[in-house]
């Protein structure tokens, strides 16, 4: 988020220890360089550089008003033949989407899920057993199927008794049945009421509490939860459960006088039943989608289905569909970037796989040695993301060619140098991508084209390293639930890092200025201001809460507008960089402001760190930092400075010495992103506790909640400022 970076690849300068290494290296380079002489004229001609700098360099976005203290501007994307199709087909709701992608589409593969044969038990080297699954092949529902299924579960909940335009909640983990079940209710005018599966039972009482539902669609795992739950939500009275393929679902024990039924079950009653559509208007309310809540108590964000069709036909026209393309579904649908990505698939024509972190790649926790994990299964070629996965991606590259040995490791980062150049001058390196590259790119598949990041902004570090290493395109986006998803998107032919790219189509995004922050539109050399969004895609407002829709949302010039909050940056080609964050924004005692999201950006790229939250007291001078570690990096570390080696990691996390080690390398780190003094934290506190959702610690989208955080160690910030 900064002009300034660094790479852990490249070196220019750095030469292997060993005399032997460097002469390989040698002999490469020289090789290389007679390869370069001789095939240059071909790949001059077959791959145009010129053309791929001219795409990435040209005009995006345009002004279309200015005045002293704001700037609009609108996107110069014309609208694609799949847009043009929905607009020609008039469909204006998700009802109509998935007609109109059955009626295109019929009986291609349309949701995928991956047979489990058996769960058995796997000894371990060390001795331990643990329970694994033996996968089989994926098994798929046509559209015709998909289109079939979601008009009986909706009829389904209609005998049952849920009534249209009466809301039910939908608490599921991601799986096909989460996407059918929620185009069912489409087909009956009922609002889903997404809730994040990773909530805690206070929030979710809540979610199912201030919409007033009767009816919760859940899964097999998650059931369990609802015997604590049912006695804080008394509105509740049935419960459907998503299947488990091996397990049967106990459904005894729960509160008195509540129905519970099985998602096939309310299948088959639909299909039974003589219960006909009813189909919703475009400014009927389609999801009521509660935010992850990095900033307080989470809010219910009102989305139309026109909402979500101007989203959709902005997606359409930022990603380009191809023949052959399959999507690897697994982010949480609750969150509003995958549920569109996902219905974009379904209106292009792409088969969506789905799949879980626990049984991804081959390596993964529940895959059983000799199965396939399902990245190799399925060979996605789109994958969406968040930016914490991509650094755990990037991290996991790095450690692995740590590991490999002198000569390996030398070869791999000159690889990584070369690509880069050839890069940056608009080619490609397919014999290098396929001696050296291939093997990266064969943990997701082989068959990866493009990842798709959305919910944060992503470090341009991470950016070109996923885009080097993996073979594939990078494209960030930028967008809030308020604005369902829908913001800005990255064209696909922009070889820029660090941006999110130009306002998407549809949309108009205005920086309006922010004078606490210094942040004007007449700044220089680039304007800078508070983004505000505005179109179609900007919600109906928050649910029930009709002094924060007035507060965030405003209706001016024919539009609805949504202030995001972000600060963002207006570079010559219309394109948008996210720079700061208004809530992120502390005024230290000297006077200095640190925005903590840019420093945590910055010292998430460091080796040494899985997550950091980084606090500031307006009182103090300084800032504090609580870091959770990468554990073999700390390990590590700890061996060099001689710390006993068999001390749990409480005791061990808490040595002062390992703590000033940490800190010196998180300011070395800091000095090369180009960090200010005082925006580098002066003392941390190194944290056992991998922070997950389900400890309330980040939102699902993997966002830190600072305020969790900060109440959770209080005690330890104390101790760092009083140090």
């Amino acid at each position: 988020m900064t002009s300034k970076h660094t790479n852990m690849f490249i070196d220019e300068n750095e030469t292997p220890d060993s005399w032997w290494v460097s002469a390989v290296l040698r002999t490469i380079r020289t090789v290389a360089f007679v390869f370069d002489v001789i095939t240059f004229p071909i790949h001059l001609l077959v791959q145009r550089p010129w053309r791929k700098r001219a795409l990435s360099r040209r005009i995006k976005a345009r002004i279309i008003s200015s005045t002293e203290n704001s700037i609009t501007i609108s996107p110069l994307t014309p609208p694609c033949d799949l847009h043009l199709r929905l607009v020609r087909d008039g469909v204006t709701t998700m009802e109509g989407m998935l007609r109109a992608a059955t009626q295109r589409w019929g009986q291609r593969p349309c949701l995928g899920t991956r047979a489990v044969l058996s769960e058995e038990d796997e000894p371990q080297p060390n001795g331990r057993v643990f329970k694994k699954f033996k996968m089989g092949e994926y098994i798929w529902r046509t559209y015709a199927d998909v289109e079939r299924e979601a008009r009986e579960f909706g009829a389904g909940l209609r005998a049952l008794g849920c009534e249209p335009r009466r809301n039910v909640v939908m608490f599921a983990e991601t799986r096909a049945e989460w996407m059918l079940a929620a185009h069912g209710c489409f087909t009956q005018s009922i609002p889903v009421v997404t809730i994040y599966a990773t909530l805690g039972d206070e929030a979710i009482a809540h979610g199912i509490n201030e919409t007033e539902v009767s009816t919760v669609i859940t899964t097999h795992d998650l059931l369990p939860k609802f015997k604590k739950i049912l006695t804080k939500t008394p509105k509740v009275e049935t419960i459907i459960y998503m299947e488990d393929q091996l397990k049967p679902t106990d459904t005894q024990g729960f509160k008195e006088g509540i129905k519970i039924v099985s998602y096939k079950n309310v299948v088959e009653l639909g299909r039974e039943s003589k219960i006909e559509s009813v189909r919703p208007g475009a400014a009927d309310t389609a999801i009521i989608m509660y935010t992850s809540g990095s900033t307080g108590v989470p809010k219910g964000v009102l989305l139309s289905h026109r909402n979500m069709l101007a989203t959709l036909k902005a997606f359409a026209d930022a990603i380009p569909i191809y023949e052959g393309d399959v999507l690897m579904g697994f982010l949480p649908l609750a969150h509003v970037f995958e549920l569109l990505a996902e219905n974009l698939c379904i209106i292009g024509g792409v088969p969506i796989g789905y799949s879980t972190p626990l049984t991804m790649l081959d390596s993964s926790s529940k895959i059983m040695k000799g199965t396939k994990g399902d990245a190799t299964t399925l060979r996605p070629t789109c994958i969406t993301t968040v930016p914490l996965i991509m650094d755990r991606i990037s991290k996991g590259i790095t450690d692995k060619v740590s590991r490999s040995g002198e000569l390996a490791a030398a070869v791999f980062k000159w690889s990584y140098s070369y690509k880069q150049t050839w890069m940056r001058r608009g080619y490609d390196t397919p014999v290098l991508d396929y001696l050296i590259f291939r093997k990266v790119g064969g943990l997701l598949g082989g068959r990866v084209r493009l990842m798709i990041s959305g919910g944060a902004p992503l470090s341009p570090d991470t950016h070109l390293q996923v885009k080097i290493c993996l073979c594939c395109s990078v494209v960030a986006g930028y967008g809030l639930t308020e604005t369902t998803s829908c913001g800005t998107v990255m064209d696909p032919h922009d070889r820029s890092t660090g941006r999110v790219g130009a306002p998407a189509a549809g949309a108009l995004l205005a920086l309006r200025d922010w004078d606490e922050g210094n942040y004007r539109v007449t700044n220089k050399p680039h304007p800078q201001g508070e983004i505000i969004i505005g179109g179609d895609c900007v919600a109906e407002g928050y649910y029930k809460n009709p002094q924060k829709t007035k507060e965030e949302f405003i209706d001016a010039e024919g539009r609805r507008w949504f202030k995001s909050g972000d600060i963002g940056e207006l570079h010559d080609d219309g394109c948008i960089k996210i720079i700061d964050r208004k809530k992120d924004l502390v005024k230290l005692q000297a006077g200095e402001y640190v925005s903590l999201g840019k420093v945590e950006a910055e010292l998430k790229t460091c080796p040494i760190v899985e997550n950091i939250c980084v606090y500031g007291d307006s009182s103090k001078s300084h800032t504090v930092a609580l870091v959770v570690p990468n554990a073999p990096r700390l390990a590590a570390l700890a061996q060099r400075l001689q710390l006993p080696a068999g001390a749990d990691p409480p005791a061990l996390y808490a040595q002062p010495a390992l703590e000033r080690a940490v800190l010196a390398e998180l300011a070395e780190h800091a000095r090369k992103c180009g960090l200010e003094k005082f925006e580098v934290p002066a003392a941390v506190k190194l944290c056992t506790e991998v922070w997950s959702p389900d400890m309330g610690l980040v939102t699902a989208a993997f966002k830190i909640k600072r305020k969790d955080i900060q109440e959770r160690y209080k005690e330890d910030i104390k101790r760092m400022y009083a140090s």
